[in-house]
């Protein structure tokens, strides 16, 4: 039972796809919060200090450290999916850091919930070489699932979760629905219930949603800004902080 919880990471952390009416954004990482405080009946203490557009490196030099600080009893990484979007990869380099992050973690005394992205490259040009990336860098890692104190979560070969159903417009974002599937794969995870209300068990039981296809629009919407981003060197985090980057109170929903 974990009755503290902060988290680091990129978009697929922060909640990017999950848009809430005010503006904000909600993601897998809101949703585990909840289902930790549920099953602990009790509220906790819940920090996200992700941002989207992070690669690895900036998430560990900027985020670890004050996460860290925080000595949340539990504390979720993951990272690397921006690093696979660039032309070039050091992929052995990327594992290590990786590494280090999770040991980094554990010497502190924090478990550690380490999970790979969900996996998006079935819908997105290009999408056979990032798939391999991102084969071979869960590859590299999975052995660190079975080090004490760490919980590995596998979203990027959960199947189910590539149906296009589950992803946002820009076909490179969950969407709520994707979103609550990552949440409940963690608290699985985790060997926690996942609350029924969230539905997960009702949608995967529904036929899979057709083949997505990237139109003209799809690429001048989507595609053309993000490649105008990399070539002058913007990221979509530019001037953008923490959404939560303390542990603030979340209840239970009996509460």
């Amino acid at each position: 039972m974990f009755h503290s919880y902060a988290a680091i990471g990129d978009s697929f952390t922060e909640g990017v796809g999950d848009e809430l009416p005010d503006g904000s954004v909600r993601g897998w990482a809101d949703f585990v919060a909840i289902g930790l405080a549920e099953a602990a009946r009790e509220p906790i203490g819940y920090a996200n200090l992700a941002i989207r557009g992070r690669k690895l490196g900036p998430i560990i030099d900027e985020q670890l450290d004050p996460a860290i600080a925080l000595r949340p009893e539990l504390l979720s990484f993951n990272g690397g999916g921006n690093d696979m979007l660039r032309p070039r990869m050091d992929e052995q380099a990327t594992a290590l850091r990786f590494r280090d992050a999770i040991e980094r973690i554990r010497a502190a005394g924090i478990h550690v919930l380490m999970l790979s992205g969900a996996n998006p490259t079935d819908h997105l040009p290009l999408g056979k070489v990032f798939d391999a990336r991102g084969a071979r860098l869960t590859a590299a890692l999975v052995d660190l699932g079975e080090t004490a104190g760490v919980t590995f979560v596998d979203n990027f070969n959960d199947r189910r979760l590539r149906d296009i159903r589950y992803w946002s417009p820009d076909k490179l974002h969950l969407n709520a629905l994707g979103h609550a599937r990552v949440a409940s794969n963690v608290l699985t995870g985790l060997g926690l219930p996942v609350p029924a209300e969230w539905g997960v068990e009702e949608v995967a039981a529904a036929p899979e949603g057709p083949k997505s296809r990237n139109t003209a629009a799809y690429y001048r919407e989507f595609v053309l800004p993000w490649i105008g981003r990399r070539l002058t060197g913007r990221s979509s985090g530019d001037g953008r902080t923490a959404k939560r980057p303390t542990l603030e109170p979340v209840p239970d929903a009996g509460a």
